[in-house]
């Protein structure tokens, strides 16, 4: 298990969050494409590969949260498409294992008594954008380390997001992130669909959580740490410190550090 940290938005540059990744001893920063610092144009591939090696560290990736590649309007699903690949390249080029990715809900009708989601509507066009965006990704990746994990966000429960879920991993390079807190804010609905594929499981987010607030530095909140930190070691996943601030995340590693003594003890 080797702990990471995201972009931070107090951090001024990649410099710093990279000088702070260092000073905390963590291993890697996962950059935030939804930032326009991060867009793909703004990513200097030799400055960000100098940054990683002067710090001893290296990066995932958290690809646009908006991505939307089963758009029922083609060039936008195309353009999202593109995205993709061309972080694919990125994903190259840096030695970037992880490609982080939420699954897009889409639009859905609000009706009297319920919300019809149009890709549950039309799920056989979904799936079909979907089996095309998982192909394609892995003919880009071909043999190299790099996986794309799947999120859980809003929950896995939605019919045609169960079924996008188990179409992507059937592809080798379609692997999943467990969110805890993300998890925790739906009631905990989505961990027996992770741990039922847990040969999948590959990259954590682990953050604190109470009732449907989470992002909170651990040991803030009410979530069994030690449950989630286990399950971590015993798949050997890259654990992202997902707080959002600079005193969180600090909070974070202290309450890491006192837990591994607390087990080097036990």
């Amino acid at each position: 298990m080797q702990l990471g940290m995201p972009i931070l938005i107090e951090t001024e540059s990649l410099e710093d969050c990279a000088n702070l990744c260092k000073e905390l001893g963590l291993k890697f920063i996962e950059i935030n494409m939804n930032l326009p610092d991060y867009q793909i144009e703004n990513i200097d591939i030799e400055k960000f590969s100098d940054i990683a090696k002067n710090n001893g560290i290296y990066y995932t990736i958290h690809i646009d949260e908006n991505l939307n590649v089963c758009d029922f309007n083609k060039k936008v699903a195309d353009a999202y498409l593109e995205t993709a690949l061309q972080t694919i390249e990125i994903a190259k080029k840096l030695e970037i294992p992880v490609i982080n990715m939420h699954m897009c809900v889409g639009v859905y009708f609000t009706m009297p008594n319920e919300k019809i989601y149009l890709f549950n509507k039309y799920i056989d066009t979904y799936l079909g954008s979907l089996k095309c965006f998982r192909d394609k990704c892995e003919k880009a990746i071909g043999g190299r380390n790099i996986k794309i994990c799947i999120e859980n966000t809003v929950g896995f429960n939605m019919e045609f997001l169960h079924k996008g879920l188990m179409l992507l991993l059937k592809s080798k390079v379609f692997v999943l992130t467990f969110d805890i807190g993300h998890n925790a804010g739906i009631g905990g609905g989505d961990e027996d669909i992770i741990m039922h594929n847990e040969n999948k499981l590959c990259h954590m987010h682990i953050h604190d959580a109470l009732g449907m607030k989470n992002h909170l530095a651990l040991g803030t909140g009410k979530l069994d740490l030690q449950k989630y930190f286990n399950i971590a070691n015993k798949y050997n996943c890259s654990v992202v410190l997902e707080t959002k601030t600079i005193y969180g995340l600090r909070q974070s590693v202290e309450w890491v550090r006192k837990f591994r003594e607390n087990e080097l003890e036990g």
